[in-house]
């Protein structure tokens, strides 16, 4: 395979995923806005956005066997083909339960998509460029969702445009797959199927990696708790659309500035170092958020500051995983992240949103400093375990054989 198509390859990689990321940025926040606008409870609207990621969860355990068989191209495809055709159907009724059911068609797309292009990226890359690449990934998703709650804007010329907006372009990205040639991921470790080997494997990589998957649990939890209940708490503190459409994306904004530096910041000093200092000022923001909430320059900036810190967590957390596996184990490894993810991101609008009924003001950015306090401490005990292990210490810390 020569230069220019592996360039190729990496930017369609990464078109995908900034396409993906954008259609969920507008998904959530766009959906529960129309269901508070229409009536639905807080709490029902929470679970109604659960239904992506339950998609993501059924499916994530079953797919590491079936992308080995048809390759990454196929899977990517499969992928986005079931994120785009519900984009054209939810204008169609509006209904909480027939969006339930749409929103889980779009988790099984959004985690069969996601799966392969991690998983593709991450076996690629070299070791020393690994945190570069990751970081590519992470800015382009990050960028998606940056600009998917913008596309909320566009509900003012009808309530189907910005579905079918964000459609067109998921459309335009699907044909531009069918050109990559397909691929297909290393031999796992253990080819036996047997109970007791699944679990082995799964007990070996969450006992070498336990934090990084409580790090991408967080993240979760923390994304879908701004983006879903976020809007509820604003529409009930008085801010209209077009000033969640500033304040939401203020958090993405700041995982963006940062997304880069400390990607390749984490390859020079160690993911592992670095990750506790970040998620311990990410949770002094959030704190200020909840204290400040009632100013919308001061929700503005301390969710800013927020994101400069807390923003690039996910791709944080792929490198850092990937750092502490064997190249054999990462595919795994990238099920049980999705897995974590999804279990977050389901736990996050619920427990938003019953934070909002019990402490109006501030009590959502108290619960989410508070998880990444923890997650703060758990980063913290792995990374002195593995100073005392000693003999292997550069490489689970990701740094950077230069």
């Amino acid at each position: 395979m020569n230069t220019t198509y592996q360039r190729f390859q990496f930017s369609l990689l990464i078109i995908s995923v900034f396409i993906t990321g954008a259609a969920e940025g507008m998904l959530l926040p766009l959906v529960s806005s129309l269901l508070e606008r229409s009536g639905v409870s807080s709490i029902w609207n929470g679970l109604g956005s659960t239904s992506l990621y339950i998609g993501m969860l059924i499916a994530i355990p079953l797919m590491e066997k079936p992308m080995r068989k048809v390759g990454y191209k196929i899977f990517l495809i499969g992928g986005l083909a079931l994120i785009t055709l519900p984009l054209f159907l939810f204008p169609i009724w509006m209904n909480l339960w027939f969006w339930f059911m749409l929103r889980l068609c779009v988790g099984l797309g959004d985690s069969m998509l996601h799966f392969a292009a991690q998983t593709w990226i991450t076996i690629d890359s070299p070791l020393n460029h690994r945190g570069r690449n990751i970081s590519f990934y992470g800015l382009a998703f990050g960028i998606g969702v940056a600009v998917g709650p913008m596309l909320v804007r566009l509900v003012d010329y009808g309530t189907a445009v910005p579905f079918l907006t964000s459609g067109i372009f998921c459309t335009l990205v699907l044909f531009l797959l069918f050109l990559l040639k397909n691929e297909y991921p290393e031999c796992m470790e253990d080819k036996s199927t047997s109970n007791s080997t699944l679990f082995s494997r799964y007990k070996r990589v969450l006992t070498a990696a336990w934090s990084g998957f409580m790090v991408t649990f967080a993240f979760g939890f923390l994304e879908t708790s701004l983006n879903n209940s976020f809007p509820i708490f604003a529409l009930r503190h008085g801010y209209d659309l077009n000033a969640l459409s500033v304040l939401l994306p203020a958090f993405v904004t700041g995982g963006l500035i940062t997304q880069l530096p400390l990607g390749m910041l984490g390859d020079r000093l160690g993911r592992n170092r670095l990750l506790p200092v970040i998620t311990c000022v990410g949770t002094l923001a959030l704190f200020l958020t909840g204290v400040l909430c009632d100013y919308f320059y001061g929700i503005y900036f301390t969710l800013l500051a927020a994101g400069l810190m807390v923003g690039s967590l996910y791709s944080m957390s792929m490198g850092f995983v990937s750092d502490l596996l064997d190249k054999t184990q990462i595919p795994l490894g990238n099920i049980i992240m999705t897995i974590c993810y999804s279990i977050g991101s389901m736990i996050g609008p619920i427990s938003g949103n019953l934070m909002i009924n019990i402490m109006p003001n501030g009590g959502l950015f108290y619960g989410v400093s508070f998880l990444l306090f923890l997650t703060s401490i758990s980063c913290t005990v792995q990374a002195i375990q593995l100073h005392r292990k000693g003999s292997s210490f550069q490489k689970t810390a990701g740094v950077s054989n230069k």
